[in-house]
């Protein structure tokens, strides 16, 4: 019984408020030239189980390599800046306020071809890219 207790308690997520100045920059693999995001809600910072959201910043001349989901779909939501979004090879312009959705089996890229930074948030679901046995 006393198991049971604990493991339940491991397993209590707490809600809460936290400022994007408290989390790092990182440059995560695949991602090149300036290209930073902040993992602000993900498994590895809040104990997050469905989703992965995070902020991105792309300096001049930075981009993710194409790549491709096996189940995962995500949604990118440009704040700031302008780049291309590559979608099976086809590129098109995104600028403040334009948002994409990305259905798995896409695969996708995102450049800075703009002269200011791109500034964009990513959403993830599920967190992991394994399709369920």
């Amino acid at each position: 019984m006393a198991k049971a207790k604990k493991s339940k308690a491991k397993d209590k997520r707490e809600a809460f408020i936290r400022n994007i100045a408290e989390v790092q920059w990182q440059q995560f693999p695949g991602h090149f030239g300036g290209a930073l995001s902040k993992p602000l809600v993900m498994p590895d910072t809040e104990n997050a189980r469905h989703i992965d959201y995070r902020i991105s910043m792309y300096q001049p001349m930075a981009y993710v390599q194409p790549h491709v989901h096996k189940v995962q779909e995500q949604i990118y939501h440009v704040i700031e800046g302008e780049g291309l979004m590559e979608l099976d090879g086809k590129k098109q312009v995104m600028r403040k306020h334009d948002y994409v959705f990305i259905s798995p089996g896409v695969v996708h890229a995102m450049y800075n071809t703009g002269t200011s930074d791109l500034i964009f948030l990513v959403v993830t679901t599920p967190v992991d890219d394994e399709a369920p046995e």
